[in-house]
């Protein structure tokens, strides 16, 4: 392939809707089905396996089943963002509506370079665009499929890749330090407030 290319969505990965639960469906011990809810892929673009529910479905229709290197697209939330499974995912997983599954070329696109295109300033500008519904949006699939992303080729899709997940570990610590000194700050001033109460009672009056 030429070293950059601009491509339709729908072109370089297959896009489908996740399995729709009709009915009431108990939840599962460790024989259930493992899940992905809309609410476990997190708008940062984090889905830990470790928090996924089991479901008491059978069959299981295997053509929903994800695992690591799919992405997962918010089809119906306040945020449409994509986040790709990673290698914490050893056992295949439900992808439940209204979740879609992105499922790209490998020979073209990274998975993790497919989900940073989604999530960036003018895909979502995309999305604002056609989106349905007020309270709670909603994408269709082919406004999904019709997205045009950028594609260069495999080493600079690492590199970009590589260099945004540096960019997050780097905003996650300054949160934290932040953080740690606000709570620092509080207990300096909550032992100066202590320390000048104790003076003022031991102080004679005059």
């Amino acid at each position: 392939m030429k070293s950059h290319r601009t491509a339709r969505l729908g072109d370089v990965c297959n896009v489908r809707i996740g399995f729709t639960i009709r009915g009431r469906v108990r939840r599962a011990t460790d024989a259930g089905v493992l899940t992905v809810q809309l609410r476990d892929v997190r708008p940062n673009g984090v889905v830990d396996p470790a928090r996924l529910e089991r479901l008491a479905l059978n069959p299981v229709p295997g053509r929903h089943l994800v695992t690591a290197g799919d992405v997962l697209f918010r089809s119906r939330s306040e945020s449409n963002t994509a986040a790709v499974l990673d290698g914490r995912f050893r056992e295949p997983a439900l992808a439940i509506s209204p979740l879609y599954v992105l499922r790209p070329e490998l020979e073209v696109v990274l998975p993790e370079f497919l989900a940073w295109a989604i999530n960036q300033p003018r895909s979502q500008r995309h999305f604002d665009r056609f989106a349905r519904g007020t309270n709670m949006r909603m994408i269709p699939r082919g406004v999904l499929a019709d997205l045009r992303i950028s594609i260069p080729d495999f080493e600079v899709q690492r590199r970009i890749v590589a260099l945004d997940s540096l960019s997050r570990r780097e905003r996650r610590l300054r949160v934290r330090a932040a953080e740690q000194r606000r709570r620092l700050v509080a207990g300096l001033l909550e032992q100066a407030a202590r320390d000048r109460n104790r003076r003022l009672r031991c102080e004679p009056v005059g």
